[in-house]
């Protein structure tokens, strides 16, 4: 998968020195992924939440952080849209963001 916004991957790990490995490890299992459907991402990462609009919610660094991607499977892009802590999370509207 071709991941868009990684920029936001690396504000977040500047903003909270923890994130770095875990970021950067999801960062390269998609990389190396092929997603065909959101079935693909639930095999992948059983505790991604799979949303309207294309959202998925990955939980980052053991539940620490909340990534927030939209994913075109068919041109095979993941467009990052949020990272950040649960309570950074409850602040927005993952559906629409």
């Amino acid at each position: 998968m071709r991941v868009i916004k990684r920029q936001t991957l690396l504000r977040c790990w500047t903003k909270h020195n923890q994130a770095e490995t875990p970021l950067r490890a999801w960062y390269a299992e998609v990389r190396a992924a092929k997603w065909n459907g959101p079935a693909d991402v639930k095999k992948a990462y059983g505790s991604a939440d799979i949303l309207p609009n294309n959202r998925v919610v990955f939980n980052i660094g053991g539940n620490n952080l909340r990534l927030v991607a939209k994913v075109m499977y068919t041109p095979g892009l993941v467009y990052i849209r949020f990272v950040g802590t649960h309570s950074e999370y409850d602040k927005i509207d993952a559906e629409t963001i």
